[in-house]
């Protein structure tokens, strides 16, 4: 962690099997219905677009995203507990969308938990727009589900999309 006044110096680096004890512990910290290795273990053989944000050693956080048409599908972002709440979270989003408009999606998709107010207000801040809902979506707690809010963003505006004056 940093101390106060102390700049991280932070890089980008691609997500690979050798990676994966750190990422599912780091999962399994920040979430109370972590995924599993073998999740991250599919998304990479599927070539998921999947990501570390590292400040040396430290893996601050990460993201897995799924590319499809003319669309990207956010599927998982995480920020280590300890530096949550210090502005990472956007910083992974931001790269995302750039990641995303290079490689001509048009839409950034993702779902999150009703009750994940904290991620919502950062999605919702991002420019993402609540535009639905899927009933029971996440395990929750006793044997019952959750809902997921889907937020969408708009990565290429046409005259459609663009707000009105």
């Amino acid at each position: 962690m940093s101390t106060p006044g102390q700049a991280l110096q932070v890089r980008f680096e691609t997500m690979t099997e050798s990676h994966l004890d750190a990422v599912t512990a780091l999962e399994q910290q920040a979430h109370p219905h972590p995924w599993q290795k073998r999740h991250f273990v599919d998304c990479l053989a599927s070539a998921y677009e999947a990501q570390l944000l590292m400040a040396g050693d430290n893996l601050l956080g990460y993201f897995v995203a799924m590319k499809g048409v003319d669309e990207v599908h956010l599927l998982n972002i995480t920020v280590a507990p300890p530096y949550q709440r210090q502005g990472w979270a956007r910083i992974m989003l931001d790269a995302l969308v750039l990641w995303s408009s290079g490689q001509g999606a048009q839409w950034l998709w993702l779902e999150a938990r009703h009750s994940n107010t904290r991620a919502i207000h950062i999605y919702q801040a991002h420019g993402f727009r609540h535009v639905g809902v899927r009933r029971q979506y996440y395990p929750g707690t006793s044997g019952q589900r959750e809902d997921a809010v889907v937020m969408s963003l708009p990565l290429h505006a046409t005259p459609s999309q663009e707000p009105s004056s």
